[in-house]
């Protein structure tokens, strides 16, 4: 049996990769990325979406709170605290209704 001092097959320091296969392999790797760059970006901008419209509702519900304040009503401190945690529900109930019946 004869011992060579050489790989069997082409060693990596001399094929060289042609520019084919260099560029097949980069197609599936970009694919790859785009795919979970989308799928992060459709949750993110989700989740963007819901953020805004929750903000949309405890605006709402603030200024209901102001409308009250401005007739001189609510500012005691155990009624302006309640009115707060109100406000904060309100809000979250609002934004869950809306994005369930959108769905």
């Amino acid at each position: 049996m004869s011992h060579h001092e050489r790989p069997l097959s082409p060693h990596l320091s001399i094929y060289r990769w042609p520019i084919t296969m260099t560029v097949s392999i980069l197609h599936r790797a970009t694919g790859l990325g785009l795919r979970a760059g989308f799928i992060v970006f459709c949750l993110v901008g989700r989740l963007f979406f819901v953020a805004l419209s929750f903000a949309f509702f405890l605006h709402l519900a603030n200024g209901l709170r102001h409308l009250v304040w401005d007739v001189g009503r609510g500012f005691e401190i155990r009624t302006a605290n309640a009115s707060a945690w109100f406000v904060i529900i309100f809000a979250v109930v609002l934004t869950g209704l809306f994005w369930w019946v959108r769905l």
